[in-house]
Protein backbone atom coordinates (compact mmCIF):
# COMPACT_ATOMS: atom_id res chain seq x y z
CA UNK A 1 0.00 0.00 0.00
CA UNK A 2 1.51 3.44 -0.92
CA UNK A 3 0.88 6.75 1.08
CA UNK A 4 1.57 10.25 -0.20
CA UNK A 5 1.58 13.23 2.17
CA UNK A 6 1.12 16.78 0.78
CA UNK A 7 0.69 20.23 2.98
CA UNK A 8 0.23 23.93 3.74
CA UNK A 9 1.29 25.96 6.45
CA UNK A 10 -2.81 25.19 7.80
CA UNK A 11 -3.36 21.50 6.47
CA UNK A 12 -1.82 18.35 6.11
CA UNK A 13 -3.30 15.31 4.02
CA UNK A 14 -2.10 11.94 4.14
CA UNK A 15 -4.11 9.70 1.03
CA UNK A 16 -3.69 6.34 0.07
CA UNK A 17 -3.54 4.34 -3.36
CA UNK A 18 -6.15 1.38 -1.32
CA UNK A 19 -9.52 3.22 -2.24
CA UNK A 20 -7.64 6.64 -3.27
CA UNK A 21 -8.23 7.06 0.80
CA UNK A 22 -7.90 10.43 2.80
CA UNK A 23 -5.92 8.74 6.10
CA UNK A 24 -5.56 11.89 7.46
CA UNK A 25 -6.74 15.46 7.63
CA UNK A 26 -4.45 17.36 9.94
CA UNK A 27 -5.93 21.03 10.53
CA UNK A 28 -4.54 23.18 13.72
CA UNK A 29 -7.29 24.22 15.96
CA UNK A 30 -7.49 27.40 18.26
CA UNK A 31 -4.87 26.27 20.54
CA UNK A 32 -2.47 25.63 17.72
CA UNK A 33 -2.68 21.82 18.12
CA UNK A 34 -2.88 19.42 15.25
CA UNK A 35 -6.14 17.67 14.84
CA UNK A 36 -7.07 15.24 13.01
CA UNK A 37 -10.18 16.26 11.50
CA UNK A 38 -11.63 12.90 9.55
CA UNK A 39 -11.89 9.66 11.07
CA UNK A 40 -9.46 6.91 10.48
CA UNK A 41 -6.53 4.16 11.44
CA UNK A 42 -3.06 4.88 11.86
CA UNK A 43 -1.30 1.86 10.17
CA UNK A 44 -2.80 1.65 6.37
CA UNK A 45 -2.86 -2.21 6.46
CA UNK A 46 -5.88 -1.87 8.90
CA UNK A 47 -7.70 -0.24 6.12
CA UNK A 48 -7.52 -3.52 4.07
CA UNK A 49 -10.45 -5.11 6.84
CA UNK A 50 -12.71 -1.45 6.92
CA UNK A 51 -16.21 -1.93 6.24
CA UNK A 52 -17.34 1.79 6.83
CA UNK A 53 -15.23 3.46 3.92
CA UNK A 54 -13.61 5.44 5.70
CA UNK A 55 -12.21 8.29 3.78
CA UNK A 56 -12.74 6.77 0.50
CA UNK A 57 -13.48 7.16 -2.76
CA UNK A 58 -16.98 5.36 -3.92
CA UNK A 59 -18.12 4.63 -7.30
CA UNK A 60 -18.96 3.06 -9.64
CA UNK A 61 -21.86 4.42 -8.29
CA UNK A 62 -22.38 5.82 -4.96
CA UNK A 63 -25.72 5.26 -2.85
CA UNK A 64 -28.22 3.01 -3.41
CA UNK A 65 -29.93 1.38 -6.33
CA UNK A 66 -32.89 -0.62 -6.80
CA UNK A 67 -34.16 -3.37 -8.53
CA UNK A 68 -30.79 -5.13 -8.63
CA UNK A 69 -30.25 -3.74 -12.10
CA UNK A 70 -30.74 -0.33 -14.53
CA UNK A 71 -32.03 0.26 -17.88
CA UNK A 72 -29.74 1.92 -20.38
CA UNK A 73 -30.69 1.96 -23.67
CA UNK A 74 -33.18 0.23 -23.60
CA UNK A 75 -30.32 -2.60 -22.35
CA UNK A 76 -30.62 -4.05 -18.92
CA UNK A 77 -27.80 -4.10 -16.72
CA UNK A 78 -27.94 -6.37 -13.68
CA UNK A 79 -26.09 -5.56 -10.48
CA UNK A 80 -24.98 -6.96 -7.22
CA UNK A 81 -27.45 -7.14 -4.03
CA UNK A 82 -27.03 -7.83 -0.65
CA UNK A 83 -30.34 -7.03 1.29
CA UNK A 84 -32.19 -5.87 -1.60
CA UNK A 85 -29.97 -2.99 -2.66
CA UNK A 86 -27.19 -2.27 -4.65
CA UNK A 87 -24.79 -0.35 -2.31
CA UNK A 88 -21.67 1.90 -3.27
CA UNK A 89 -20.70 0.22 -6.59
CA UNK A 90 -21.25 -3.37 -5.97
CA UNK A 91 -19.48 -6.25 -4.04
CA UNK A 92 -15.91 -4.51 -4.76
CA UNK A 93 -16.77 -0.83 -5.06
CA UNK A 94 -13.72 1.65 -6.06
CA UNK A 95 -13.24 1.62 -2.30
CA UNK A 96 -11.55 -1.73 -2.50
CA UNK A 97 -9.57 -1.07 -5.37
CA UNK A 98 -5.78 0.02 -5.86
CA UNK A 99 -5.51 3.44 -7.35
CA UNK A 100 -2.36 4.54 -9.13
CA UNK A 101 -0.61 7.84 -8.13
CA UNK A 102 -0.39 9.61 -11.44
CA UNK A 103 1.29 12.61 -10.06
CA UNK A 104 2.08 14.77 -7.29
CA UNK A 105 3.39 18.36 -6.85
CA UNK A 106 4.10 19.81 -3.52
CA UNK A 107 4.57 23.54 -4.63
CA UNK A 108 2.39 26.04 -3.03
CA UNK A 109 -0.76 24.68 -3.40
CA UNK A 110 0.17 20.99 -3.38
CA UNK A 111 -2.40 18.11 -4.92
CA UNK A 112 -1.55 14.55 -5.78
CA UNK A 113 -3.93 12.80 -8.44
CA UNK A 114 -4.76 9.11 -8.63
CA UNK A 115 -6.01 7.24 -11.38
CA UNK A 116 -8.32 4.20 -11.90
CA UNK A 117 -9.36 2.38 -14.88
CA UNK A 118 -12.85 0.53 -14.07
CA UNK A 119 -12.83 -1.84 -17.08
CA UNK A 120 -16.56 -2.67 -19.08
CA UNK A 121 -19.17 -4.88 -17.16
CA UNK A 122 -17.23 -4.70 -13.99
CA UNK A 123 -19.57 -4.99 -11.45
CA UNK A 124 -22.40 -5.07 -14.23
CA UNK A 125 -21.60 -1.81 -15.25
CA UNK A 126 -20.92 -1.15 -19.35
CA UNK A 127 -18.31 1.30 -20.84
CA UNK A 128 -14.33 1.32 -19.73
CA UNK A 129 -14.58 4.03 -17.27
CA UNK A 130 -11.17 5.89 -16.66
CA UNK A 131 -11.79 7.50 -13.51
CA UNK A 132 -9.23 10.65 -11.62
CA UNK A 133 -9.65 11.95 -8.33
CA UNK A 134 -7.47 15.03 -7.15
CA UNK A 135 -6.61 16.07 -3.83
CA UNK A 136 -5.40 19.91 -4.19
CA UNK A 137 -4.95 22.32 -0.63
CA UNK A 138 -4.96 26.09 -1.21
CA UNK A 139 -4.35 27.72 2.23
CA UNK A 140 -6.79 26.41 4.43
CA UNK A 141 -9.06 24.57 2.17
CA UNK A 142 -8.97 20.91 0.79
CA UNK A 143 -10.24 21.04 -2.50
CA UNK A 144 -11.43 17.25 -4.09
CA UNK A 145 -12.02 16.83 -7.84
CA UNK A 146 -13.41 13.72 -9.43
CA UNK A 147 -13.44 13.32 -13.40
CA UNK A 148 -14.44 10.20 -15.47
CA UNK A 149 -14.61 9.70 -19.00
CA UNK A 150 -15.70 6.92 -20.69
CA UNK A 151 -15.99 4.78 -24.16
CA UNK A 152 -19.56 3.40 -23.51
CA UNK A 153 -22.59 4.77 -21.98
CA UNK A 154 -22.89 4.12 -18.59
CA UNK A 155 -23.92 5.79 -15.22
CA UNK A 156 -21.69 7.73 -12.86
CA UNK A 157 -21.77 9.00 -9.48
CA UNK A 158 -18.79 9.27 -7.68
CA UNK A 159 -18.11 10.82 -4.10
CA UNK A 160 -15.59 11.11 -1.33
CA UNK A 161 -16.88 9.15 2.03
CA UNK A 162 -15.04 11.03 5.14
CA UNK A 163 -16.51 11.31 8.28
CA UNK A 164 -15.43 14.17 9.53
CA UNK A 165 -14.68 14.88 13.65
CA UNK A 166 -13.35 18.43 14.54
CA UNK A 167 -12.48 17.84 17.93
CA UNK A 168 -11.31 14.58 20.10
CA UNK A 169 -14.30 14.73 22.49
CA UNK A 170 -16.14 11.05 22.33
CA UNK A 171 -19.10 11.91 20.79
CA UNK A 172 -20.33 14.64 17.71
CA UNK A 173 -22.95 15.32 19.51
CA UNK A 174 -21.89 18.76 20.73
CA UNK A 175 -20.75 19.84 17.09
CA UNK A 176 -23.03 22.60 15.29
CA UNK A 177 -24.36 21.83 12.17
CA UNK A 178 -26.49 23.76 9.26
CA UNK A 179 -27.59 22.61 6.26
CA UNK A 180 -28.32 24.89 3.44
CA UNK A 181 -30.89 22.20 2.34
CA UNK A 182 -34.42 22.91 2.10
CA UNK A 183 -35.69 19.39 0.72
CA UNK A 184 -34.64 15.90 1.39
CA UNK A 185 -35.50 12.71 -0.43
CA UNK A 186 -38.21 10.67 1.65
CA UNK A 187 -37.16 6.78 1.88
CA UNK A 188 -38.47 3.48 1.81
CA UNK A 189 -37.09 0.92 5.37
CA UNK A 190 -33.99 -0.07 3.29
CA UNK A 191 -33.08 3.49 2.84
CA UNK A 192 -34.18 3.42 -0.92
CA UNK A 193 -35.58 6.61 -2.12
CA UNK A 194 -39.79 6.72 -2.99
CA UNK A 195 -38.78 9.39 -5.75
CA UNK A 196 -40.19 12.05 -3.75
CA UNK A 197 -38.95 15.27 -2.69
CA UNK A 198 -40.08 16.75 1.09
CA UNK A 199 -39.44 20.13 2.43
CA UNK A 200 -37.36 19.99 5.91
CA UNK A 201 -39.27 22.58 7.46
CA UNK A 202 -41.11 20.64 10.66
CA UNK A 203 -39.25 18.04 10.92
CA UNK A 204 -35.55 16.68 12.50
CA UNK A 205 -34.06 17.08 9.24
CA UNK A 206 -34.04 20.96 9.44
CA UNK A 207 -30.64 22.31 9.97
CA UNK A 208 -31.49 25.49 8.33
CA UNK A 209 -31.06 26.54 11.21
CA UNK A 210 -27.42 26.27 13.16
CA UNK A 211 -28.16 23.70 16.09
CA UNK A 212 -26.23 20.87 17.72
CA UNK A 213 -26.20 17.41 16.01
CA UNK A 214 -27.37 16.22 19.43
CA UNK A 215 -28.51 12.39 19.29
CA UNK A 216 -29.84 13.17 15.60
CA UNK A 217 -29.01 9.89 13.69
CA UNK A 218 -28.37 11.05 10.01
CA UNK A 219 -28.52 8.81 6.94
CA UNK A 220 -30.16 11.30 3.96
CA UNK A 221 -29.86 12.45 1.01
CA UNK A 222 -30.59 16.12 0.68
CA UNK A 223 -31.12 18.30 -1.67
CA UNK A 224 -28.84 21.56 -2.24
CA UNK A 225 -30.42 24.80 -2.42
CA UNK A 226 -30.80 26.20 -5.45
CA UNK A 227 -28.17 28.91 -7.44
CA UNK A 228 -26.04 27.89 -4.33
CA UNK A 229 -23.02 25.35 -4.01
CA UNK A 230 -22.80 25.97 -0.16
CA UNK A 231 -23.88 23.00 1.40
CA UNK A 232 -22.92 23.10 5.14
CA UNK A 233 -21.10 24.80 8.35
CA UNK A 234 -20.09 22.31 10.63
CA UNK A 235 -18.00 23.34 13.83
CA UNK A 236 -16.73 22.26 17.25
CA UNK A 237 -16.73 25.14 20.51
CA UNK A 238 -13.98 22.61 21.88
CA UNK A 239 -11.39 22.72 19.34
CA UNK A 240 -12.70 26.48 17.67
CA UNK A 241 -12.65 24.42 14.13
CA UNK A 242 -15.23 24.96 11.21
CA UNK A 243 -15.81 23.33 8.07
CA UNK A 244 -17.47 24.83 5.42
CA UNK A 245 -18.61 22.54 2.68
CA UNK A 246 -19.74 23.41 -1.29
CA UNK A 247 -20.27 21.40 -3.80
CA UNK A 248 -21.37 21.35 -7.91
CA UNK A 249 -23.10 18.57 -7.24
CA UNK A 250 -27.65 18.51 -6.52
CA UNK A 251 -27.35 16.41 -3.60
CA UNK A 252 -25.44 15.49 -0.13
CA UNK A 253 -26.06 12.25 1.64
CA UNK A 254 -25.31 13.15 5.23
CA UNK A 255 -24.48 10.13 7.12
CA UNK A 256 -23.68 9.07 11.07
CA UNK A 257 -22.82 5.73 11.96
CA UNK A 258 -24.49 4.61 14.97
CA UNK A 259 -21.44 2.39 15.74
CA UNK A 260 -18.78 5.13 15.83
CA UNK A 261 -18.82 8.89 15.86
CA UNK A 262 -18.20 10.86 12.63
CA UNK A 263 -20.27 12.69 10.14
CA UNK A 264 -20.20 12.54 6.59
CA UNK A 265 -21.05 14.62 3.90
CA UNK A 266 -20.99 12.69 0.52
CA UNK A 267 -21.43 15.15 -2.39
CA UNK A 268 -23.13 13.53 -5.38
CA UNK A 269 -26.08 12.79 -7.54
CA UNK A 270 -29.10 11.60 -6.17
CA UNK A 271 -29.29 7.77 -4.97
CA UNK A 272 -31.23 5.25 -7.40
CA UNK A 273 -31.32 8.00 -10.35
CA UNK A 274 -30.16 5.46 -12.98
CA UNK A 275 -34.05 4.13 -12.12
CA UNK A 276 -35.65 7.79 -11.49
CA UNK A 277 -35.64 9.58 -14.57
CA UNK A 278 -37.18 12.39 -12.20
CA UNK A 279 -33.89 13.06 -10.63
CA UNK A 280 -30.72 14.46 -12.00
CA UNK A 281 -29.06 12.79 -14.42
CA UNK A 282 -26.62 9.92 -14.38
CA UNK A 283 -26.26 9.05 -17.59
CA UNK A 284 -22.17 9.72 -18.79
CA UNK A 285 -21.60 9.30 -22.50
CA UNK A 286 -18.61 8.88 -24.94
CA UNK A 287 -17.02 12.22 -25.25
CA UNK A 288 -18.64 13.75 -22.59
CA UNK A 289 -16.33 14.38 -19.01
CA UNK A 290 -18.08 13.75 -15.35
CA UNK A 291 -17.34 16.15 -12.88
CA UNK A 292 -18.01 16.30 -8.90
CA UNK A 293 -15.98 19.22 -7.41
CA UNK A 294 -16.17 19.85 -3.65
CA UNK A 295 -14.61 21.94 -1.15
CA UNK A 296 -13.68 21.33 2.15
CA UNK A 297 -12.73 25.38 3.50
CA UNK A 298 -11.30 25.09 7.61
CA UNK A 299 -11.16 27.82 9.90
CA UNK A 300 -11.39 29.26 13.53
CA UNK A 301 -14.04 30.71 15.64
Amino acid sequence: MKQVTISTPFITLIVLDYGARIQKLLVKDKFGKSTNAVVGYDFAANYLEDTSCLGASIGRYAGRISNASFELDREKFDLFVQHGVHLHGGKEGFHKKYWKFESVDYGNEPEVTLSYLSKHLEEGYPGNLKTTVTYKLINNALYITYSAVTDRTTVVNLTNHSYFKLDDAKSIDQHYLKLNCPDYLETQDNLLPTGKLLPVKGTDYNFLDVKPIADKKLDTTFTVGLNSQMVANLYSKKSGISMEVSTNQPGVVVYTPSHFSGICFETQNFPDAPNKKHFPNSILRPGENYSNKSKFKFDLI
